[in-house]
C-alpha cells in the first residue's frame, strides 16, 4: 500500500470514529449523567466503584479506575475504584477453580457492598461474565452500570444505568467509551468540588 492509500485508511477511520461521537451526541446522554451522579454518590459514602470488562474493555476498566483514583484533570481527594482485570493471579485461580464466566463474580462477591457501584464494560453487550457480574451486584444492592455496544445485548437489559453506543464495530465503540468514561470522570470531579 502507497503512503497516499495509507493515508486515505486513517482519514476513513477518522471519519467513522467522528460520525459515531455525533451520532451518540445526538443521543439522551442523561445515563452518562447518572452513572456519575451514582459514582460520585458512592464515593462520599465512603464506598467504592468495581469496573470490568474483557480484552480492550478490560483496558478501559483499567483506565477508568486510574483516573478516579488518581485524578482525571484536577487535584482532589482520591476515591477508591477498583479495575476488576488487573490480578492476574485472582483471575486465573477463579478461572482455574470456578470457570472464566466466574472471575468476576467472585471478586464481586469479596470486593463489593451494598451501595457501591459496579460498572461492567462490553462492546457486543454478550460477555457471559460481564452478565454474570453485573446480574450477582444488583442481587447484592449494588448500583449497576453498563457501557455497551450494538443494541447492548443482555448486559444493558440487565443495568440499572445503561450507556449504549449503537455500533457493530468494536473499536469504534471502544473509541467512543473511552471518551464517555472521560466525560463521567470529569463530571465527578466536576461534582466534587
Amino acid at each position: 500500500m502507497d503512503a497516499r492509500a495509507a493515508a486515505g485508511v486513517v482519514a476513513s477511520l477518522v471519519d467513522d470514529a467522528i460520525a459515531l461521537h455525533a451520532k451518540v451526541r445526538e443521543m439522551d446522554l442523561a445515563p452518562v449523567v447518572r452513572a456519575a451522579e451514582e459514582i460520585r454518590r458512592a464515593s462520599a459514602a465512603g464506598g467504592k466503584l468495581l469496573v470490568f470488562g474483557n480484552g480492550g474493555s478490560a483496558a478501559d476498566a483499567q483506565h477508568f479506575a486510574a483516573e478516579l483514583v488518581g485524578r482525571f484533570e484536577r487535584e482532589r481527594v482520591a476515591m477508591a475504584a477498583v479495575a476488576l482485570t488487573t490480578d492476574t493471579s485472582v483471575l486465573t485461580s477463579v478461572g482455574n477453580d470456578y470457570g472464566f464466566a466466574q472471575v468476576f463474580v467472585r471478586q464481586i462477591d469479596a470486593l463489593g457492598r451494598a451501595g457501591d457501584v459496579a460498572c461492567g464494560i462490553s462492546t457486543s453487550g454478550a460477555s457471559a461474565n460481564v452478565l454474570a457480574a453485573l446480574e450477582r451486584a444488583k442481587a447484592r444492592g449494588l448500583v449497576t452500570v453498563a457501557l455497551t455496544g450494538r443494541d447492548g445485548g443482555a448486559i444493558g437489559r440487565t443495568a440499572d444505568i445503561h450507556v449504549n453506543v449503537p455500533s457493530n464495530s468494536a473499536a469504534r465503540v471502544q473509541e467512543v467509551h473511552r471518551t464517555l468514561i472521560h466525560a463521567i470522570c470529569k463530571l465527578v470531579e466536576m461534582a466534587s468540588e
